[in-house]
């Protein structure tokens, strides 16, 4: 395994192009409490990287996310 493949996402964006959201920004986002960012993100039904003490989420998880919470609804 290459280090190009290593920096790969799932999806074949390359780490670097990946744009990382803060909680705040996550939840003004989905328009809700940063609370409830930081339980997804805890319960493992949104995708995060620990920096620090804390925590930032992917763009394209949020997105997947709300598709996957969208179509449990409809």
């Amino acid at each position: 395994m290459s280090s190009s493949d290593f920096a790969k996402q799932p999806d074949g964006e390359r780490l670097s192009e990946v744009r990382f959201l803060t909680v705040a920004e996550v939840a003004a986002l989905m328009r809700v409490s940063k609370m409830t960012v930081y339980r997804l993100v805890h319960g493992g039904e949104l995708t995060a990287v620990r920096v620090g003490r804390s925590f930032r989420v992917p763009e394209h998880a949020v997105h997947a996310y709300l598709r996957g919470a969208f179509s449990q609804t409809a």
